[in-house]
């Protein structure tokens, strides 16, 4: 059975980067939390992120994010996308459009990692 990278990505965290941790980052770990920093790293999925968790249920359509973004139709699905093959918003189909979620389990597991490098002892 292959794992997804959401799956992968999200234990890695989990398991090497637990605040107060002493282990060093692993290749293998480090690769995993920067390909999820690279996810983030785009202004645009920022702001998609914002705008999705401050939306009524903490979900949006995809046909509100357009106009509130400023970008074309195809911009937007794209950066939803690849959000949503990295596990950090999920996807239904309801009829004629798509509704996302952020979600937060695997932004925890990102923010907790992220909150292992101020922990560091000096």
């Amino acid at each position: 059975m292959v794992k997804s990278r959401r799956s992968t990505s999200t234990e890695v965290l989990a398991r090497c980067c637990t605040p107060g941790g002493d282990a060093p980052l692993s290749a293998h770990e480090a690769l995993a939390m920067a390909g999820d920093l690279k996810v983030l790293a785009d202004p645009v999925r920022l702001r998609l992120l914002s705008l999705i968790a401050a939306s009524e249920a903490s979900e949006a359509c995809a046909c509100d994010l357009v106009p509130s973004l400023g970008r074309s139709q195809p911009t937007v699905s794209h950066h939803l996308s690849v959000l949503t093959a990295a596990g950090f918003v999920t996807r239904e189909q309801r009829g004629r459009w798509a509704w996302y979620r952020v979600v937060p389990e695997r932004m925890a597991a990102l923010g907790h990692a992220v909150a292992a490098f101020s922990d560091a002892r000096g």
